[in-house]
């Protein structure tokens, strides 16, 4: 191999050209021609491996190998044998260039490093396509432990990187690090907190891929696409992205509607605000009417029995209406909504279902509908609601009730 460096230098010295000439022309030829040798090299390794682990790729069941193929993993290591010749040759070629030499050592061992870093990369980010391709992990942070890895190793590259560029040991650095302590922690604090809020995250499951979360703060309204170190990506619903710093989720309160989707029924919380004037006691003319109305028809008897009976056996005066026990038409119609939806199709009847009065307001007494329906899907849920209420309003006519409407119009 010596002679093979050496050909030049003594070519061109038999040719009359001074050893001095000789020495860097010899240099120049050997690295030209190097260069052009390792680079076809390189090319060539790396079609014969590509092409072999990526047919034995297609053929594999597994899917791993894939994501090796996906993520250039043969590509980084289709270069180990070009480096490997370089690191052996050049410092023979540069051998009477002592102090060129002693860069170019440092120069190959910069290069070693950052290409076993990129190794380490492309392995872990191959375990982490790997790893969301289960469905175990699918909405495991995966991304935040992946950085976190990186980080280490992107540390440990640089620490070594330190060491080869100024000859220092590498316990130098590290005490150097140590003194520089509270420095370090103030410019990763961001990561440091991101990475304990990931695991948190992920051990006290606070929040998954593929949740739907609410953040009024950050503006965010939609489903997690990724979770990682620094940050949690949201789609809101109208597409927009939003990103929320990881550790605000274990720092501030947010809105996670999962609880909602793994029940029974997503809630049906909405109020009708009843004119407080068209509220009144029923004749006997008017519940008779209202028997007609399927849906309470044994109510309006069983009630009207027990109201009749109550008030003979407490011998009430019901020359005045108000005396002793009635029904009203509010009351009534609470029980019809009930009724209605305990027999509707897309309400979960095995859930809560109530009507309710609230407290009166300026603008009615509020009627507070209160179930769950069984269908969650947001463009569903909707239509549900809507079909409900547009029945209920078209319904409360019936009742002789009215629903409260400002009236910038009304003259006394």
């Amino acid at each position: 191999m010596e002679e093979l460096i050496r050909y030049f230098y003594k070519l061109l010295v038999s040719y009359g050209i001074s050893e001095n000439i000789a020495e860097y022309l010899n240099v120049l030829i050997g690295t030209f021609i190097l260069l052009i040798v390792l680079f076809l090299i390189d090319r060539i390794i790396r079609k014969v491996i590509l092409n072999l682990f990526k047919s034995y790729a297609s053929k594999s069941r597994n899917t791993f190998d894939d994501y090796l193929v996906k993520n250039k993993t043969f590509d980084y290591l289709s270069h180990i044998v070009p480096l490997s010749i370089s690191i052996w040759i050049f410092p023979q070629l540069f051998i009477a260039f002592p102090t060129t030499e002693g860069y170019l050592e440092i120069l190959f061992d910069i290069l070693v490093i950052a290409l076993t870093i990129w190794i380490v990369r492309s392995v872990l980010r191959t375990f982490r396509d790997f790893l969301k391709s289960l469905e175990s992990f699918k909405d495991k942070p995966i991304d935040s432990y992946v950085q976190v890895f990186m980080i280490i190793v992107w540390a440990i590259g640089g620490i070594f990187i330190f060491s080869s560029v100024t000859g220092k040991s590498i316990w130098t650095f590290l005490t150097a690090l140590g003194a520089m302590s509270a420095v370090i922690l103030l410019i990763f604090k961001d990561t440091i907190l991101g990475f304990v809020a990931s695991i948190q995250v992920a051990v006290n499951d606070t929040v998954r891929i593929g949740d739907w979360i609410t953040m009024d703060k950050y503006g965010a309204d939609g489903d997690v696409v990724e979770i990682n170190l620094s940050s949690v990506k949201v789609q809101n619903f109208d597409k927009t992205i939003t990103t929320i710093p990881t550790y605000h989720l274990t720092s501030e309160s947010f809105r996670n509607w999962r609880g909602m989707m793994d029940s029974g029924g997503r809630r049906i919380k909405r109020a009708l605000l009843i004119k407080a004037s068209s509220i009144k006691f029923l004749s006997e003319n008017e519940i008779d009417n209202l028997k007609k109305i399927e849906l309470i028809t044994d109510y309006l008897e069983d009630s009207q029995n027990n109201i009749e009976s109550y008030n003979t056996d407490n011998h009430i005066n019901k020359d005045v209406l108000v005396n002793g026990r009635n029904l009203s038409n509010m009351g009534v119609f609470r029980r019809y909504v009930e009724s209605y939806l305990e027999n509707h199709p897309y309400v979960n009847s095995n859930m809560t279902i109530m009507s309710r009065q609230l407290a009166p307001t300026s603008q009615g007494i509020p009627l507070e509908i209160y179930a769950f329906s069984n269908d969650k899907i947001w463009k569903n849920y909707e239509k549900i609601v809507a079909d409900i209420f547009d029945h209920l309003l078209s319904t409360i006519s019936y009742f002789d009730l009215e629903i409260f409407e400002l009236d910038f119009n009304h003259k006394k």
